[in-house]
């Protein structure tokens, strides 16, 4: 009988700490943040270095590489409005990051799918947040079009925003009652 006790507590013992100590929830994917940071950030820098502002080149029919400096948010809403946007658009994102940062530290450990997602999302959000506290604009670059029609120049911080966001929509298709 001492024997069985003493086996438990050793069970119990030889657990992770990590585990027993630390309630990190899905913060372990931060890991995803931080490439989306990094990437985003080694990307602009080599476009702002190897680009001239506005001077597009092209790759294939339908895309260009094309420096470009967004003073507003998405699709360069508010770029025209006398500098006030950028610590307004600064400020949400880094509320937002804040969330999303709790959010993602008390999600359940069985939902990996959504951690992925809010990971994303918090490396778009402060890949793009630095650039607009440090540069005063966030660096675009990727242009894609159509004939003559332009889409939005964006970057890798927005495609990691936007990849996040559409996960989040499936995880709500495939999840109604979550």
């Amino acid at each position: 009988m001492l024997n069985k006790n003493k086996t438990d507590d050793t069970t119990a013992s030889t657990e992770n700490p990590a585990e027993q100590n630390i309630p990190l929830g899905m913060l372990q994917w931060l890991w995803l943040t931080l490439l989306v940071i990094v990437l985003d950030q080694i990307s602009k820098q080599v476009a702002s270095s190897m680009m001239e502002l506005y001077q597009p080149i092209a790759m294939l029919p339908f895309f260009n590489f094309t420096l470009a400096h967004n003073y507003g948010a998405a699709f360069s809403f508010l770029s025209d409005a006398g500098g006030w946007q950028r610590y307004a658009l600064a400020a949400v994102a880094l509320a937002t990051s804040i969330g999303i940062t709790i959010w993602l530290k008390r999600l359940p450990k069985n939902d990996p799918w959504m951690a992925a997602s809010l990971s994303l999302i918090l490396g778009g959000a402060i890949g793009n947040l630095y650039d607009r506290v440090v540069l005063g604009y966030v660096v675009d670059f990727l242009d894609f079009y159509w004939a003559t029609s332009h889409f939005p120049a964006f970057n890798i911080a927005d495609s990691a925003i936007t990849i996040g966001a559409i996960m989040m929509v499936i995880d709500v298709i495939r999840n109604p009652g979550k």
